[in-house]
């Protein structure tokens, strides 16, 4: 299948969003409900999804229409590869995250408990693609904390005692696995690349209450069950491992390395290409800085153009190859299938 596979994105309200993702991407972002109104703090851009209650629509091709569920039940040997099962959701949540405010403390369950608490696991990595100047995150434990400490600390409401914060500068990245307590600090844009699981337990909102006025529902139990209490102050890595500042600049690297997927960070100059061969494995190609257009001889007459934001499904079957039209940071996510 020699189609770059491109989605309409799905943009959801969060209490914590804002709308940097119109300034920062050049997005349209959906308008107020009625005349007069403020438009809605849009937290979430689901970009590539396949999960019951969402679904990414192709944007474009031969497949323009199709939800990717439909397009991977009827061309799944050439999506996925031969040996992709049938029936089995698209494995990787690729969404972008608009942080104007601080992220609830959550957690996801680990595979060793999620069952028994009824949820899905989730590993996620972050990619810094822009900050505000201060911003932080939240990942892992203090180190010596204990979960008595914690507990006490959670009824104290001190829990900032406890947890590992960091600073982040543009092009930075962390590998968020499943169990790791974490939160987001305001004033970060972030690609998420995540296992496929929608499961979180907050733990913490900081007092805080949602779009509708009240507090946000906890989860206090399960998040205890699932917290991996072993887990102290993980280092991000720095400038997507070039040192660059999340420029074009620097050598390849790979940002995460987990059972679930794997990362590249891929830097390109401008005129440089990047080339994938056929039949090795689908892959995600995002674009984190710059544009890059599609050189492949056959598929000519309908060639994408990627900008900064956009994010592709690579085809298994296809052989794909791009230039880039300026400085530009590709991220490809792989081994996932």
């Amino acid at each position: 299948m020699q189609q770059v596979l491109r989605f309409h994105p799905l943009y959801q309200a969060r209490v914590w969003g804002g709308r940097a993702l119109e300034t920062a991407l050049g997005r349209a972002l959906p308008a107020p409900a009625a005349p007069g109104q403020a438009p809605a703090p849009i937290g979430e851009s689901w970009e590539i999804v396949d999960r019951p209650e969402a679904q990414s629509v192709v944007r474009g091709g031969a497949l323009d229409g199709l939800t990717l569920r439909q397009a991977i039940e009827r061309h799944g040997a050439d999506i996925m590869g031969p040996a992709w099962p049938v029936g089995r959701a698209f494995p990787i949540l690729v969404k972008w995250l608009d942080c104007r405010e601080r992220l609830s403390l959550q957690v996801h369950p680990p595979a060793s408990v999620a069952p028994a608490l009824q949820g899905e696991p989730k590993t996620e990595n972050w990619y810094i693609a822009e900050c505000a100047p201060g911003a932080h995150l939240i990942v892992g434990l203090r180190r010596g904390v204990t979960r008595d400490q914690f507990e006490r600390a959670l009824a104290d409401l001190t829990l900032e005692t406890c947890v590992h914060r960091f600073p982040v500068s543009r092009g930075d990245s962390i590998l968020v696995r499943s169990g790791q307590l974490h939160a987001i600090d305001g004033g970060n844009l972030i690609l998420e690349i995540q296992q496929n699981s929608d499961t979180t337990y907050r733990v913490y909102d900081w007092g805080r209450v949602g779009l509708d006025g009240k507090p946000r529902a906890m989860h206090i139990e399960q998040s205890l069950r699932s917290i991996q209490w072993d887990d102290f102050e993980p280092a991000p890595l720095r400038g997507g491992g070039g040192g660059d500042g999340g420029t074009g600049a620097g050598a390849e690297t790979v940002i995460a390395d987990a059972r679930e997927f794997r990362i590249r960070r891929v830097p390109l100059a401008a005129g440089e290409a990047f080339r994938v061969a056929a039949g090795e494995q689908a892959r995600i190609l995002s674009v984190a800085e710059g544009a890059v257009r599609e050189t492949t001889a056959a598929a000519a007459a309908t060639a994408a153009t990627l900008r900064r934001g956009d994010n592709a499904v690579l085809p298994f079957a296809g052989a794909f190859a791009f230039e880039a039209t300026e400085a530009t940071v590709l991220l490809i996510t792989e081994n996932f299938s």
